[in-house]
């Protein structure tokens, strides 16, 4: 309307919805490429995450930065310095003692000198009995206290990350008082958290009164949780990585310079902490070594990190059923390898998400596999390479592009009408808008004038594509060429000939129908045995359910047949070398294929003597034909065979 005004700028509302979708078929090509070579599906899936794209930031960079780091903090120090540390400073405190009780000349010196002599050679129970000694040194006593503060100091630092300057002043019996009533409070807000009350008011009390001890600023209890129970983890972690000697040194130290109110308090907050969050409270001790002496805090932090660092490995690998690189935390990545490897970890996300969500993958219950859509282009490529080794000799023009999907031309044309996918008869559609407009220059079409050509339905046919999925087909090189030909003649038939009814059989010591998916997803079979019997008994069920159309089975294989159905139980009997049954029940097999009228052609991998005779015969015995095709022309021969062998011809 006129008069209304506009104004434009930046789109604040989340994703660009004019953006280009992120180009994801690069990272499909890739995984199809190591497919079609022969390569495990779920392993080129994951491959792609791990390498990374264009190979490049990829899980496995991320999870070796990661222990390359952990190695270091394996290297960063050594764990017994909060007491070797103690030990030093009781012993120059001692000294200093001693030298003022030399000056002296009194009983109550003497006696001091006797205390001293006797004092235990453990430094936690020397410093325990040394607390209600009378110093006569004021720099005796200075360092002494300085054990006891120092401790305190490094204990609640590392527990509350508010508290490395707070403590500072912890002496003071009133910051005393104000730590043991923060506990206080911190302890019933789990408590009642874990009796699953709601606590959203009494976290925010507790927050708007010791908010500052909590640098982080957890936004819930949850969150608050999870930084405590990490910090209290660490804690529990470094006394396991002690000696028995040194852990009991350790915690004598540590009752000490805490005293009775303040320990109660951290020793009822671990409880809590470790009820909460059992499974980080669950890690080994560890091996750290180093020349550098680390106070308690530092031992704490560095096995805090090394602890953080495997949780995170295990992010990273992947394992467990139903991983996702959204359970990555991607804050863990930045705090402990750097903002440019969580931005890896994003661009990986995203392209995860992009796979899925242009319908490139699915999941299923084994991870990612190959959806529809990207099998649809996996066997265009597949097919891409057959046709480009195909060429106008004796086995005829194949190249299909301009044949119609509908079938042959009538010579006959009708009006277009919407959904149509004929092509356009020009002539007649040119015609009838000149008779409509009149014979001007340009001339001017409407819906109207449009023509198509008119198709005849070809005959059909019924193809059974028998593969072999025996452990030599992979361990000779045959597996990728098996797959691409397989692949390529699916997607022929699909989109050039949808009227033709395809069924892949897979055998090994067993025979079993597969879809596309499945094709593209299996690995070979581990078991000895080459079932062929099985495979071309669920050939004749497939052309029974097309009964008229041209029945047609194509078997590829690179052994003869070592295995069959027993008739009694149904199972599988292998035996090597081959047994007369099984070539007989192979035999039978063939013989009911022959006289339904089936196209038998067999293409054989390999220049087994008995494999050759073996198909020699069976071609002979069927009126079929046998190929022995090097590898890289098999898809040309399967797909050539093909096209030849669907003509219809007379029963």
């Amino acid at each position: 309307m006129a008069g209304n005004r506009f104004r434009y700028g930046q789109w604040q509302g989340g994703p660009d919805p004019l953006a280009p979708p992120y180009d994801v078929r690069g990272a499909v090509d890739a995984v199809g490429a190591e497919v079609l070579a022969g390569g495990s599906l779920r392993e080129a899936l994951r491959d792609l995450l791990r390498r990374g794209p264009q190979g490049r930031g990829g899980l496995d960079d991320l999870a070796a930065r990661a222990r390359r780091l952990r190695r270091e903090a394996l290297r960063r120090g050594d764990l017994d310095g909060a007491v070797t540390r103690a030990r030093a400073l009781l012993d120059q405190a001692l000294a200093a003692e001693r030298d003022e009780l030399r000056g002296r000349d009194d009983d109550a010196a003497r006696f001091a000198e006797a205390v001293l002599d006797n004092l235990p050679r453990s430094t936690a129970r020397a410093v325990q009995e040394l607390a209600g000694y009378q110093w006569a040194s004021d720099e005796a006593r200075g360092t002494y206290q300085r054990i006891l503060d120092g401790l305190r100091d490094d204990v609640l630092g590392q527990r509350f990350a508010g508290l490395r300057d707070a403590v500072r002043a912890s002496a003071d019996p009133a910051a005393q008082r104000r730590l043991a009533e923060m506990m206080r409070d911190l302890n019933d807000l789990l408590a009642r958290h874990a009796r699953s009350e709601d606590t959203t008011d009494a976290f925010a009390e507790f927050m708007r009164r010791h908010g500052d001890f909590f640098p982080e600023q957890p936004a819930d209890v949850d969150e608050l949780v999870d930084v405590l129970a990490r910090r209290s983890a660490a804690g529990e972690r470094l006394m396991r990585s002690l000696s028995d000697r040194q852990r009991e040194e350790l915690a004598g130290l540590m009752r000490q310079s805490l005293g009775d109110r303040l320990a109660g308090e951290l020793a009822a907050l671990d409880d809590n902490l470790r009820a909460l969050r059992p499974d980080l409270h669950s890690g080994r001790g560890e091996r750290v070594r180093g020349d550098r002496p680390l106070g308690y805090g530092e031992a704490a932090d560095a096995l805090g990190e090394i602890a953080e660092l495997d949780e995170l490995l295990d992010q990273l690998d992947q394992e467990h059923p139903g991983a996702t690189l959204d359970d990555v935390d991607v804050d863990a990545v930045a705090r402990t390898l750097g903002r440019d490897a969580a931005d890896d970890v994003r661009r990986l996300r995203e392209l995860e998400r992009e796979l899925r969500r242009q319908g490139w993958v699915s999941r299923d219950a084994d991870g990612l596999t190959l959806a529809p859509k990207a099998l649809r282009r996996l066997g265009g490529t597949a097919l891409r390479r057959v046709f480009a080794d195909l060429t106008a000799g004796p086995r005829g023009q194949h190249d299909l592009r301009s044949a119609g999907a509908a079938g042959e031309v009538s010579g006959g044309s009708r009006p277009w009408e919407y959904g149509d996918e004929q092509p356009l008869d020009v002539v007649r559609t040119l015609t009838r808008a000149v008779r409509r407009a009149g014979s001007g220059v340009p001339v001017r079409l409407a819906v109207e004038d449009f023509e198509v050509v008119e198709t005849e339905r070809r005959a059909s046919a019924a193809v059974a594509l028998c593969v072999d999925l025996s452990y030599s087909m992979i361990s000779q090189g045959r597996w990728g060429p098996m797959k691409q030909t397989a692949l390529a003649l699916a997607h022929l038939m699909a989109t050039r000939f949808p009227q033709d009814a395809l069924q892949i059989v897979g055998f090994g010591r067993e025979a079993l129908p597969l879809t596309q998916q499945e094709l593209a997803a299996v690995e070979p079979d581990m078991q000895q045995g080459t079932n062929l019997q099985h495979a071309l008994r669920l050939a004749a069920r497939h052309l029974r359910r097309h009964p008229d159309a041209e029945p047609v089975v194509l078997v590829v294989t690179d052994g003869e047949p070592t295995a069959h159905l027993d008739p009694d139980d149904g199972e599988a009997l292998f035996h090597w070398p081959p047994l007369p049954e099984t070539i007989a029940a192979t035999v039978r097999e063939v013989d009911r294929l022959t006289r339904y009228g089936a196209t038998l052609n067999l293409f054989m991998l390999g220049d087994d003597p008995g494999l050759r005779r073996f198909v020699d015969a069976v071609a002979r015995r069927s009126k079929g034909r046998m190929f022995t095709p090097d590898l890289e022309d098999l898809g040309e021969y399967v797909v050539s065979d093909y096209l030849r062998s669907r003509q219809p011809r007379r029963r």
